[in-house]
């Protein structure tokens, strides 16, 4: 329940909620686009991050949390940190697979972790983990709201 509305939050339907025990994993498919590539067909390294993002934001989604529904309650999430590592290269055409987990959640960050591969192959692409940071409507460093971070927690890895 929402402390300042008395209605319910939601992502607090229980019948949205995925039943997983200490582990969630959300898998995303995409097909790479000419746009995506250089002139020889190879994905432009800085892709992986905007896939990193889709893969984020789906799996917020897919626990009944999407981003608009955090913006509304006054909290976003602004990514503090970045790192990825580039194993393989992914090529026009070829379907990628974004497997993203939520690897911890705190009161001031929550971190989550990406492998991206090729969805034909398993390949493994790259891999990547983006730390976000919870931040107002001044953009200002604030805590996650604790109906968040209850939730997210039920998800996360550790």
């Amino acid at each position: 329940m929402s402390e300042e509305t008395g209605r319910p939050l939601p992502w607090s339907d229980p019948d949205r909620a995925l039943a997983v025990v200490g582990f969630f994993e959300h898998v995303t498919e995409l097909r790479v686009r000419y746009a995506e590539t250089d002139q020889m067909g190879v994905v432009y390294h800085s892709h992986y991050l905007v896939w990193c993002e889709v893969g984020r934001t789906e799996l917020m989604r897919a626990i009944g949390m999407p981003y608009a529904a955090l913006e509304q309650r006054g909290c976003a999430l602004a990514v503090a940190e970045a790192s990825i590592r580039y194993h393989a290269a992914a090529r026009y055409d070829d379907t990628v697979r974004v497997r993203t987990t939520l690897a911890s959640v705190g009161s001031r960050a929550v971190t989550f972790e990406y492998v991206v591969e090729n969805a034909a192959t398993e390949e493994r692409l790259a891999t990547a983990r983006t730390t976000l940071v919870p931040i107002d409507r001044s953009q200002r460093a604030t805590r996650l709201p604790s109906a968040v971070r209850e939730v997210l927690a039920r998800y996360a890895a550790s």
